[in-house]
């Protein structure tokens, strides 16, 4: 919309027209001048007259195509109507003036400085051709990418850089996803956050996955003797979920897969610790829905098993799904965005685990047992703190526990760990979804620990605490201590 008096009155009134009713409205200047976010309740045929009233107007965006940067300066003539002339062949063009600066009292007092955003490269070359066949102009820059637009178009700015992310995406795709980021800034906004840390944690999200792959990814590794025939492997990715590996005389079962976007790293890696393709892993379990924990999990060709609240998560695209936050504007875009820039793969076959439960441990209902090898594990229900669905794996006699997300050693993880994880915490205020059942869930567990040490006692071995983050951890006290050796896996490690 235009940045002036009546602008958004003359939308308002196309939309009463025709009997829209406005479900959200969303402008700040201070962010972008001149883009208005509606989201609106009409009939198909209203809203078709909507968009075609507000397009005749030119109010209706239906591209977020990079506009192209130029910056030059020019030598005005010192006579009335000088700048007046020169404002024809911008105006002339469509050319929107972003900055423009002359003062005949300062030090080039016969030199005007513009800066001008274009839709269109060949009207660039248009312009430039009629304004060096009457002024003296010198190029200061010119570019192409969108990457030097200022802030009078900020959601361009943003669509480019979301690009650069995801690649290049239809049109439609990426003005609906920006409507979902504006409508969470606005929440954000609503509980006293600054707009632009909400772009810019978005942004840093995905930009941080992307800058550790490849030659860039790392990973911290454990590993443990669990059995005369069993090894458990923690894999610590760059961000987001732990990767653990059960390996056995006749199999190798994966808890948790990371991100998607980490795949063929995560198999380079694990090639390195003898294992050459995805077709040695011959199960795959699922604690949790949330992308760092199963988002790579379509990439293989084992069996899938999973809760089924946790199954229900990934096809609703909603991690608050099945919890009281359900219907959060900022879970339901944080999966979306976290799916999108994590390159989510769904698991093809996937096996629920049993509903019913078998038995009570503490407060979690036992859904059944996994077997691997000669280790055998109980599956506990999670109550629903931290996602719908989500489950522990425990066994009392090996001394082990896998708690997902529900109980994490924070001080094991390094600065970059706990800098990505706070973008996620930030951007939906709080990472459990009910957050009252995850403090229970969390005590709970830490008891299971405590408990399983006494069992263990008269044995030279203690509890493995396997948390979805950070390192395979024991219980001192009340502190949780990393355990056993930790190296450092890189890909230009021999």
């Amino acid at each position: 919309m235009p940045d002036a008096p009546g602008s958004l009155h003359r939308a308002a009134e196309i939309l009463k027209k025709y009997e829209g009713n406005i479900n959200r409205i969303q402008y700040d200047r201070r962010i972008d001048p001149a883009t208005v976010f509606y989201e609106v309740t009409a009939s198909d045929e209203a809203f078709g007259k909507i968009t075609r009233d507000l397009a005749r107007i030119g109010y209706l965006q239906t591209s977020l195509k990079p506009l192209n940067f130029l910056k030059f300066c020019l030598y005005l003539p010192h006579q009335p109507g000088a700048l007046y002339d020169f404002l024809n062949f911008t105006t002339s063009v469509g050319a929107n003036i972003a900055f423009i600066d002359f003062d005949d009292k300062g030090r080039h007092p016969d030199r005007l400085t513009v800066s001008l955003n274009l839709e269109q490269s060949q009207v660039v070359d248009q312009l430039l051709d009629q304004l060096k066949s009457r002024y003296r102009l010198e190029i200061i820059e010119y570019d192409t990418t969108g990457k030097h637009l200022d802030d009078t178009v900020f959601y361009v700015r943003y669509a480019q850089a979301l690009r650069e992310l995801i690649g290049e995406s239809e049109e439609d795709f990426l003005l609906s996803f920006l409507a979902d980021t504006n409508h969470i800034v606005q929440e954000l906004m609503d509980r006293g956050n600054d707009p632009r840390k909400v772009f810019e944690s978005i942004l840093l999200t995905g930009q941080t996955m992307g800058a550790t792959t490849q030659e860039k990814f790392y990973a911290e590794v454990q590993r443990f003797s669990l059995t005369e025939y069993s090894t458990l492997f923690c894999f610590q990715m760059p961000c987001g979920g732990n990767i653990f590996l059960i390996t056995t005389a006749g199999e190798n079962v994966m808890i948790d897969t990371g991100y998607g976007i980490y795949h063929h790293d995560v198999m380079s890696m694990l090639s390195r610790y003898g294992f050459c393709d995805e077709r040695h892993v011959s199960r795959i379990i699922i604690t949790h829905a949330d992308a760092d924990h199963c988002g790579a999990a379509g990439f293989f060709t084992a069996p899938v098993f999973m809760h089924k609240g946790t199954l229900a998560i990934i096809k609703k695209n909603n991690r608050a799904y099945g919890s009281r936050s359900e219907h959060s504007v900022l879970e339901e875009f944080y999966t979306k965005m976290i799916n999108l820039f994590s390159k989510f793969n769904s698991p093809p076959r996937v096996q629920c685990f049993n509903d019913h439960p078998v038995a009570m441990r503490g407060i979690f209902p036992v859904l059944g047992t996994v077997t691997i090898g000669d280790l055998e594990m109980e599956v506990l229900e999670g109550l629903g703190g931290h996602t719908y669905g989500q489950i522990y794996l425990y066994s009392q006699k090996q001394g082990l526990l896998f708690a997902a997300d529900s109980v994490i050693n924070f001080s094991s993880l390094t600065k970059e760990r706990a800098d990505y994880n706070s973008l996620a915490a930030f951007l939906v205020t709080s990472v459990n979804v009910d957050s009252e059942l995850a403090k229970k869930e969390r005590r709970a567990l830490l008891d299971l620990v405590q408990e399983t040490d006494v069992v263990l006692a008269s044995t030279s071995r203690r509890c493995l605490l396997c948390g979805g983050h950070g390192a395979v951890s024991v219980l001192e006290g009340n502190k949780l201590i990393a355990h056993g050796t930790i190296e450092r896996y890189q890909p230009h490690n021999s």
